[in-house]
């Protein structure tokens, strides 16, 4: 019996259970939502507009508040946020490698005298249909939200959306279906290296450390590929919205509890193929011990 494939088992199931975890994240309203790939804070859209647009103006969004509240530009400015939620729209738009979630920030979506940062959380109120080769479209979300509450006279244009964002964004969808295709082949070579280290434990020799050697450093391939293009493309997404869309109330956060998932999970795959290299060359120095031991006898 091989002990020291005890060691494999473990990573490599750490490696498929992390990887997995890192594909299904958000797919459904409250698992792992703090490991999305980028998070979208819509709280504040259309400030720049209030702030610069007068009463009499045919902007169809001012015209829409003047409906909703006669009070004043300050506490408009204050109250923006409930304003978003007249429209439609939600304060957060979490996107994941299958889908996205959407959610309001409570108690409120920013700090204030009495509410302090950590006291924000977010409040999940639904995710959509799990998708392959999903990537995630703010401004088609955002107008969808807009139309379906009844506000389909007012368009993003007259949130003075950037088309920067959308061309930053859509630049990246290759790049997100080639994430998705590639954690699901990391995910089977996983678990090809999970069963091939279980079986490793009952048959001794090079040749099942050399497989094994083979099978981790392509999960290992698969996984860092994976974990690189999720890297850049939330690093990405992140700067493309904050660099344009500040001026328009909206920001993005990169989601780092989901990159340190995923390299974790490159990280344990790879001690793993490093355990099996090691077996292989112990083997093969134990077998040229033996084998002039025994010429030493003859």
């Amino acid at each position: 019996m091989r002990f020291l494939a005890i060691l494999p088992v473990l990573l490599s199931t750490a490696a498929l259970i992390l990887t997995t975890l890192c594909l299904f994240a958000g797919s459904r309203p409250g698992f792992m939502e703090d490991y999305a790939l980028v998070t979208l804070n819509t709280s504040r859209i259309g400030q720049n507009v209030l702030n610069t647009t007068s009463s009499e103006s045919s902007n169809p969004f001012i015209s829409f508040i003047d409906n909703v509240t006669n009070s004043v530009e300050a506490e408009i400015n204050e109250g923006l946020n409930s304003f978003a939620k007249e429209l439609g729209l939600h304060d957060f738009y979490s996107a994941h490698i299958l889908d996205f979630c959407e959610g309001f920030y409570t108690p409120t979506d920013m700090p204030n005298a009495t509410v302090s940062k950590s006291e924000i959380k977010k409040n999940v109120t639904d995710c959509s249909n799990r998708t392959a080769m999903y990537h995630f479209d703010p401004q088609q979300t955002l107008q969808l939200e807009l139309n379906n509450s009844g506000n389909s006279n007012i368009n993003l244009t007259d949130l003075n959306w950037p088309d920067e964002i959308d061309a930053g964004l859509k630049a990246l969808r290759i790049a997100s279906q080639a994430m998705f295709v590639l954690y699901c082949i990391a995910i089977a070579f996983a678990g090809v290296a999970f069963l091939a280290a279980l079986a490793s434990i009952f048959f001794t020799g090079r040749i099942s450390s050399f497989i094994n050697v083979l099978i981790d450093l392509l999960a290992f391939l698969a996984i860092g590929i994976a974990s690189a293009i999720a890297t850049a493309i939330a690093v990405k997404a992140a700067d493309v919205i904050n660099h344009y869309g500040n001026e328009i109330g909206v920001s993005a956060q990169k989601g780092g509890k989901f990159l340190i998932l995923t390299w974790v999970a490159t990280g344990l795959i790879f001690v793993a193929s490093l355990v099996w290299c090691f077996d292989c060359i112990a083997g093969r120095k134990d077998k040229s011990r033996r084998y002039k031991n025994e010429g030493g006898y003859s």
